[in-house]
């Protein structure tokens, strides 16, 4: 019951229903939950895609592989968010790219007839998931555009620009490590270092394995 409550408080699709009717679904398993491990694939490119999850905790992430074996971090959903609701009736309803746990997590499931069921009933329920599908397009059509047309120094830069305005500080302290960094911009992680080292041969930056000096104003003006 805790499961449901975490849920019930962080996601807006759950929040369309009835309380009642939540607990009733979920003392009759019609909601279900789903344990991952750090690391462990929920889906595999091109799987079948047949229910909804609700992230009820952890962080996970749409991933792909481009053509020169980089490993691209699409996208992130953490609590709250909901996997699967732009597939579940596509007439071709198959994962486009892996997603994976990036940390320990948990989900709740909502099979394909039941969400059906569901939208039929309760107009608000049916308001809130076309809401998440529109959502989720947006945000991977805008994530995938972004990372086709930005160089990896565009990228440093914007990663430096959004870090400096939430610290406040020349001296950003790395919230990732280098490796997520680069496997977030869809780079490898030799690559990164290597056009960070240009930077700050170029007097641009100073870094070190834990944070990154902005030496050059012109990069945050």
């Amino acid at each position: 019951m805790e499961k449901l409550i975490e849920a019930f408080e962080k996601c807006t699709l759950l929040q369309a229903l009835p309380p009642k009717l939540i607990e009733t679904y979920y003392k009759e398993g019609k909601f279900q939950f789903k344990n991952y491990g750090k690391n462990e694939i929920l889906h595999f490119e091109d799987d079948f895609c047949n229910y909804l999850e609700i992230i009820i905790s952890g962080e996970v992430v749409v991933e792909r592989i481009d053509e020169s074996g980089n490993l691209l971090t699409v996208t992130s959903f953490r609590s709250g968010n909901i996997i699967g609701a732009n597939l579940l009736f596509s007439s071709s309803p198959y994962y486009p790219m892996t997603v994976t746990a990036k940390l320990i997590s948990k989900t709740m499931i909502i099979h394909k007839n039941l969400a059906f069921e569901l939208c039929n009933t309760y107009p608000n329920f049916l308001n809130q998931f076309l809401k998440v599908i529109s959502d989720h397009t947006i945000i991977l059509g805008t994530k995938i555009k972004h990372h086709i047309n930005r160089s990896i120094r565009d990228g440093i830069i914007y990663f430096i620009k959004k870090e400096y305005l939430i610290q406040n500080s020349l001296t950003i302290v790395l919230p990732i490590t280098k490796k997520a960094l680069a496997e977030h911009m869809g780079v490898s992680r030799t690559s990164l270092s290597r056009e960070l080292q240009k930077m700050k041969n170029e007097n641009l930056i100073n870094y070190d394995t834990k944070s990154i000096t902005i030496v050059n104003l012109s990069l945050i003006g």
